[in-house]
């Protein structure tokens, strides 16, 4: 196990413990009726005080994975870790940080509840100052599951005792970095970044924690080690700051290009490292701009998930990976598919200029319940929060493929209520509401279509092109459910899925399953993005997908990322995707 990255990169600070490694564990097997959103103190307790540990697991890495050394598949409903750690405080403040950990999580340090989080793919963090002391702590963390639970979002995590389709691998408990920070009584405890392409400057907004006699607040920008701007304020307001950083030179942060600023914080004693990238997103007809300028989303669709360490890659290397990867190929970027994917994985997509949506794992929420909101509104918002300041985010997509939930059919005011929300919170980029179907406010208009016929899917979507009515199968499918209101821009944002069978271990499956050759595929491959990219209203593509997973075996590469097809059939692949999208002319 390779991290050599901080675990937050966009919040560092130097010093924390990593508490990745080997921790003390136990497992209970499907216990029926063992998951309660009412979970109590005295509950979290009552495990804990009874819990023994007959394994060990290497953390960050869930029970199912080969990486965390059990590799156990079947449901699991409850999980529970135990370490003890040498601490030093030394009158610090001391913050334990999750990255993430499926679904609800409770702490106890050294006999004392901490507290408890509910949600699976958001980080979320524990003052625990009052609980450690300096020499050995005991540190205990369990966690619930259940992902039959209808208000519990699964994502891509199959709801089956095996994988099928495009449902894989479950992932219980904790799945991303654990650490302890060390911080000062008053300290920094959030900000966000607004950058000015056009005056060539940065905005910030900072939350304060912790009371302080201190009353100015610094920030410094860098460029490839030049400082470039430097701002400070007074603190006028409890709890908050703002102040303009002015940059004397401008760097544009671009599509293949990251070009990124480093950025210090100094809050009295407290030090914060960050960086930014200098760019806008916005829509202008059918177009969407960076930077002012039509650039056209050659997306592919990652999964996020890796043969040993289902939802956790095991090194930086094998995140940056799939980057690589994809680039090579000509894509400008991915929808990060059904999951709240680590800081590190946008981290590199922040200095590499690779594009990505934002999406939340909203399969297995049931959309049909108006109680939903609460649930899912919590969650949304915090990774929203997270992962606002990542230039490489281009967008959100709260909600996939809104099917109606066993017979009922979606409940429009939850989808809107989420669309609103997350405008609210950041303006500054475009939302799709419910990517493919069903659309209820959108920013975007995308559609999903597999028809694995080229000339069929061009005609179609030729139509749209000369002024015609967009088609898709869900409009015409589905009258009365959603209909293009003319004026959005339009994507499609999962096409593809063009099986080639490659690992001999799963009963392969995809959506094009009739593609006898390597040329074959290539062909259908470039006829259907040709169609795309050459249609003058289109703003971008979705190709599923990047890599196979498990069962599904659609991918341009294989699960372990190794290549299907010969130099000259992704030499075909990549042409097509480099060539210049008639939106961009």
């Amino acid at each position: 196990m390779v991290f050599s990255l901080h675990p937050t990169p966009q919040f560092e600070r130097e010093n924390y413990i990593s508490l990745n490694g080997e921790w003390d564990f136990g497992f209970a097997k499907s216990v029926p009726g063992i998951f309660r959103f009412s979970q109590n103190e005295e509950r979290a307790f009552g495990i804990y005080v009874k819990a023994n540990y007959p394994h060990k697991i290497t953390v960050p890495y869930c029970i199912e994975s080969k990486l965390s050394g059990i590799g156990y598949t079947g449901f699991v409903n409850l999980v529970w870790y135990r370490k003890t750690v040498s601490l030093s405080p030394d009158g610090k403040r001391a913050v334990l940080h999750i990255g993430a950990a499926d679904y609800l999580t409770s702490v106890i340090v050294n006999g004392k509840f901490i507290g408890r989080h509910r949600g699976g793919y958001t980080s979320f963090s524990f003052d625990v100052t009052n609980a450690v002391t300096d020499g050995e702590n005991e540190i205990f963390i369990l966690c619930e599951d259940d992902c039959k639970n209808r208000f519990v979002p699964s994502g891509k995590q199959s709801e089956k005792l095996k994988s099928y389709g495009c449902s894989y691998t479950r992932t219980t408990g904790i799945w991303q970095s654990v650490f302890i920070e060390y911080t000062p009584a008053h300290y920094i405890a959030d900000f966000k970044l607004f950058p000015d392409v056009e005056n060539s400057r940065l905005g910030i907004k900072l939350e304060l924690g912790g009371e302080s006699t201190v009353t100015e607040l610094e920030a410094q920008a860098f460029f490839d080690g030049k400082a470039v701007g430097r701002a400070s304020t007074k603190i006028t307001k409890a709890g908050e700051a703002e102040l303009t950083l002015k940059l004397d030179e401008k760097h544009l942060w671009q599509a293949g290009r990251g070009e990124l600023y480093d950025l210090e914080i100094k809050y009295g004693e407290d030090r914060v490292k960050s960086y930014f990238g200098l760019r806008s997103v916005c829509i202008d007809g059918y177009k969407f701009l960076i930077n002012g300028k039509s650039v056209f989303q050659r997306l592919v669709l990652d999964q996020g998930f890796y043969k040993n360490g289902i939802y956790t890659a095991a090194d930086d290397d094998e995140i940056k990976r799939d980057i690589e990867l994809s680039m090579s190929l000509g894509f400008n970027g991915a929808r990060l598919h059904q999951k709240v994917f680590d800081p590190r994985y946008l981290y590199f997509c922040d200095i590499s200029g690779y594009l990505v949506w934002g999406e939340y794992a909203s399969w297995g929420f049931d959309i049909s319940s108006k109680f939903g909101v609460r649930f899912f509104a919590n969650e949304w918002r915090e990774a929203l929060k997270r992962d606002f300041n990542h230039p490489s985010i281009i967008g959100w997509c709260p909600f996939n493929e809104t099917w109606d939930y066993k017979k009922r059919p979606q409940y429009d005011k939850l989808i809107s209520y989420i669309y609103e929300l997350t405008k609210r919170l950041d303006p500054t980029r475009p939302c799709i509401d419910a990517s493919g179907n069903y659309h209820v406010a959108t920013d975007i208009y995308d559609v999903h279509d597999y028809n694995g016929d080229v000339e069929f899917f061009k005609n179609n979507f030729d139509k749209f092109s000369d002024g015609g009515e967009l088609y898709e199968h869900v409009l015409i499918d589905h009258p009365g459910r959603q209909k293009y209101p003319g004026g959005l821009p339009v994507m499609v944002s999962e096409y593809g899925g063009i099986k080639w069978e490659a690992d001999s271990e799963y009963k392969a499956w995809g959506y094009g399953e009739d593609v006898k050759t390597p040329e074959e595929f290539a062909e259908r491959y470039c006829g259907l993005t040709d169609a795309l990219i050459n249609n003058k209203n289109m703003c971008g593509f979705c190709y599923t997908q990047l890599y196979d997973v498990e069962q599904e075996q659609n991918g341009l590469f294989t699960y372990t990322r190794e290549k299907k097809f010969s130099d000259e059939i992704y030499k075909k692949i990549k042409a097509s995707n480099t060539q210049t999208a008639s939106i961009e002319k």
